[in-house]
């Protein structure tokens, strides 16, 4: 590196130079006054460049909590940094493998896979160096650390009984991995879903009456859950209140049916019918906040419908309309007016977390279902096709897009009664190929979900048992009860076409439906 005390004995050099040479002629006093100011300027500008070492400017996720969705984070440096130094000298603890792009003095490192939810994470960065007019031997920068968090590892449930049962029930199983009873025993749970971060839920209800309940009288809330309310750098009395319950929609004038968030956690669509009037049916739009309102196009013709997923995006809906499916926009200012439909499809699965593709299901002439992903641009290709009277229930992306998991069907041969056998499958996008993962007992509806750093499946299953497990008072034989299993997925899909063994685990817990907190 440059040595700046040589620099200034050289500068103060020529100043004197220049001054006595002046004093031997009779050269006006005040040029030589600017000339002995400026080189004492520059001196001091060298002066306090060299005393000035590199250092971390900012780093985007200091003391955040980051989810499935964050992919990078940025070191922005006071200098120009040699970039072979900082890479070699960067530390994650735990480990985040992930690559690296420079762009002046910003450096963004982008992870390879999710970070694991459930876990603090240090960033360290010392012995790197700076670039010094273009020259790879700067000054080494002022040692760095810095933290950061994953979001809590929970989930939510519905109970299956008990005092748990149609109650919502959480399970933060970073903080303290006990049931938490979050709705009111008089409000019986029929579907829910996670606000953005996990922080509430949105979910339907009907009221317990003497023990009789209608599911045509269902009311939508909102329930606080407590988890992610805390970042590292929030007290403990910060936390949001766990169980706070607030009416978004009544049911006075209109039943509410089937409903769907928004990934941007700002529109619900619900689909309702006229109390009055069946033929008044269709879905409606409700932003939080404001009034709800039948969905229409720009020139105010109301939409009707059936089973719809609203895009990742926030501003679509993907609607069974006819034979086919169609994608409308949800705000009507936004309504190009090109309809887009798709008339071989009867069923939307699942997007991608970017939106890029979605799973779309075919029903074909001879009994088979056809899984279909189909692209932004228009691109489809058939992944799989059942057996004859087989079904495909779910599927959900990983999010590299890599990895289909998928819950699927086949018909039993059995002369005596029709039978269709679940299972768990993992479709290998890449390489065309179907991996069933667990086979399931024979049930009428069983719920998947993808935990969002895709480290594990939760999925629920009926099982048997006896009076044994029960209280003495029990006279029961046997009966079914719905309990809660995980599949753990934390190795690698083999890069073969060898099985991929995975050993599912039952939970302690009785419920159905569980979701993990985004």
């Amino acid at each position: 590196m440059v040595n700046f005390s040589q620099k200034i004995n050289h500068l103060f050099r020529e100043a004197q130079d220049i001054i006595l040479q002046e004093l031997r002629q009779p050269l006006d006093r005040i040029a030589i006054s600017l000339i002995i100011g400026l080189s004492l300027l520059i001196c001091l500008l060298f002066i306090g460049v060299g005393n000035t070492a590199p250092k971390v400017r900012d780093f985007s996720w200091q003391d955040k909590k980051i989810g499935a969705e964050d992919t990078a984070f940025i070191l922005n440096f006071n200098r120009p940094m040699n970039h072979a130094t900082v890479e070699k000298n960067l530390k994650i603890e735990p480990p985040l493998p992930g690559k690296v792009s420079w762009a002046g003095r910003r450096m963004a490192y982008t992870i390879l896979e999710p970070a694991p939810y459930g876990n603090q994470y240090k960033v360290k960065l010392s012995e790197a160096k700076e670039r010094f007019y273009g020259l790879d031997q700067g000054e080494v920068m002022q040692p760095f650390q810095s933290s950061f968090q994953s979001r809590d590892r929970a989930f939510a449930y519905i109970g299956f009984q008990g005092q748990e049962k149609g109650r919502l029930v959480l399970i933060n199983l970073t903080i303290e991995q006990q049931p938490i009873l979050i709705t009111p025993q008089n409000l019986e749970v029929l579907e829910f879903k996670f606000f953005p971060e996990g922080k509430k839920i949105l979910f339907s209800a009907v009221e317990r009456q003497n023990e009789v309940t209608s599911l045509l009288e269902q009311k939508i809330y909102t329930v606080t859950t407590g988890v992610n309310s805390q970042s590292p750098t929030e007290k403990q009395d910060a936390r949001e209140p766990v169980g706070k319950i607030e009416k978004v929609l009544d049911n006075s004038k209109y039943q509410n049916l089937k409903f769907d968030l928004s990934p941007d956690g700002k529109i619900i669509i619900i689909q309702r019918v006229n109390r009055k009037d069946v033929s008044d049916a269709g879905p409606w739009v409700l932003e939080l906040g404001k009034e709800a309102r039948q969905l229409t196009n720009k020139d105010g013709i109301i939409q009707k419908g059936g089973d719809f997923l609203i895009t990742p995006d926030s501003k679509s809906l993907v609607i069974l309309q006819g034979k086919g499916t169609s994608i409308l926009a949800i705000n009507p200012e936004t309504d190009s007016g090109d309809l887009i439909f798709l008339p071989k499809f009867g069923t939307v699965l699942s997007f991608a977390p970017d939106g890029s593709m979605a799973t779309m299901v075919k029903y074909n002439q001879d009994g088979t279902r056809s899984l279909y992903i189909v692209t932004n641009q228009g691109e489809e290709r058939e992944i799989l096709r059942t057996r004859p009277y087989g079904n495909i229930l779910s599927a959900e992306f990983d999010q590299n897009k890599t990895i289909l998991y998928c819950l699927l069907t086949q018909v039993v041969e059995d002369t005596t009664q029709y039978q269709e056998k679940p299972y768990i499958a993992a479709f290998d996008i890449k390489r065309n190929f179907l991996r069933p993962l667990v086979i399931l007992p024979n049930q009428r509806e069983i719920h998947l979900d993808l935990s969002p750093d895709g480290l594990a499946l939760l999925f629920d299953q009926m099982v048997t048992i006896s009076n044994k497990e029960e209280s003495e008072e029990n006279t029961e034989t046997n009966r079914q009860i719905s309990r809660l299993w995980m599949l753990p997925l934390d190795s690698k899909m083999p890069e073969d076409d060898s099985p991929w063994k995975l050993q599912p685990e039952e939970l302690p817990l009785t419920g159905f439906n569980p979701k993990w907190a985004p």
